[in-house]
């Protein structure tokens, strides 16, 4: 997860603006001839990969196939033409005050669509290389499904397994290598997008040679910023990881008062497998998963299974209704503090429904789990 998160972080943070101390500062022109085009309104959009949407910076009339676009940036950025009759885009980069771009609406492949500038001719290529190893990725793993389907193919698959693994790794490799190397930053940016399975302390390297090397790039110093950003919220939960009990630690014993007033603990239901449920009658999500938790307990209260409702209600009468509504047979504990009920501190979860799954050791083995997880990990353990 975390992993799927830094390389939208990185995608979302490029700043994509145009550069150099150009003339009539920072002023840029595209000068197109799409072939095979009927006449019609064309757009140049500014991308920022945020929340914002693409900025339209200029509109022209397609006549002839022919067309000229202005824009106005103040650093190398990313930008993309936008035909009003077409889904075509097209990425460039404003690295020239005049970029020359041909195409043919017959043929859209990267091969037929040309902007005529240095940066563009690499990320063109970053594209190219991108996909062939793509498409060599979908392939080996094609033939590894069909191997999974055929009986006696054991050792072939072994080899297909090991063929995709080395795909995957090469892939990452050059993904790491572009990002430190590339001599142009939009293109080194662009190549972030693709980190999504890569470990992110493996990018660290990269990306501070990368703000070596252009030290004056707003969109870099802006990766720059959310990188360590990322990474400090990282530290934080992975303190906050080793400060709170998670799955292999032994679950801190709770006593709290029953609906009768009587004390009663975790501990007194050592030897089974538990599931300490965090709710409120008052929390909506909560209500709505407590179905769920009812037919789970009642599948497998048979086999050394049981539930320990820790309700987070201040109102005892409200409490009670809903343990009655709810149809919640399992024991149910509370020391109708809210929030600052005492296992808050204890398991240091932040928000409810919330739950722990212990073994008859009394040892964390799951936690979280919701809808069908729930069933799917109880039949794991319990079958």
């Amino acid at each position: 997860m975390m992993k799927n998160k830094f390389a939208a972080i990185l995608v979302l943070a490029i700043v994509l603006f145009s550069c150099n101390d150009k003339e009539e500062k920072g002023k840029f022109s595209i000068e197109g001839n799409i072939k095979n085009t009927p006449d019609q309104a064309i757009y140049l959009e500014q991308l920022f990969f945020s929340q914002k949407n693409p900025e339209v910076l200029d509109t022209a009339e397609i006549k002839n196939g022919k067309f000229i676009l202005s824009g106005i940036g103040t650093e190398e950025g990313l930008y993309r033409l936008r035909m009003e009759k077409m889904q075509a885009g097209f990425l460039f980069i404003n690295d020239q005050p005049l970029i020359r771009f041909t195409a043919d609406a017959k043929d859209l492949g990267l091969e037929k669509t040309i902007f005529e500038s240095p940066a563009n001719s690499l990320l063109k290529k970053l594209i190219t290389q991108i996909e062939s190893k793509r498409i060599a990725q979908i392939s080996a793993n094609e033939k590894l499904e069909q191997l999974q389907s055929t009986p006696g193919s054991d050792s072939l698959m072994a080899i297909e397994t090991n063929r995709l693994n080395e795909l995957k790794d090469d892939f990452q490799k050059y993904i790491i290598r572009y990002i430190d190397s590339s001599s142009n930053p939009v293109v080194a940016m662009f190549a972030l997008g693709y980190t999504q399975n890569i470990e992110p302390g493996l990018l660290e390297k990269p990306l501070l040679n990368l703000a070596n090397r252009f030290p004056k790039h707003n969109g870099v110093a802006s990766i720059m910023q959310q990188y360590k950003q990322m990474m400090a919220k990282q530290q934080q939960l992975n303190e906050r990881q080793t400060k709170f009990p998670n799955i292999g630690n032994l679950a801190p014993d709770i006593t709290m008062n029953d609906p009768e007033g009587k004390p009663f603990s975790l501990s007194q239901l050592k030897g089974k497998y538990v599931l300490v449920d965090f709710w409120a009658s008052w929390c909506g999500p909560c209500r709505g998963e407590n179905p769920n938790v009812v037919a789970a307990y009642n599948e497998y209260k048979d086999k050394n299974f049981t539930v320990l409702g820790v309700s987070l209600d201040e109102d005892k009468d409200a409490w009670l209704k809903a343990i009655k509504d709810d149809n919640l047979s399992w024991k149910q504990i509370s020391d109708l503090q809210g929030w600052k009920n005492a296992a808050v501190a204890l398991y240091g979860f932040e928000g409810i429904p919330y739950n722990v799954l212990i073994d008859p050791q009394g040892v964390i083995i799951a936690t979280s789990l919701r809808e069908s997880a729930l069933q799917q990990k109880l039949e794991e353990v319990l079958r």
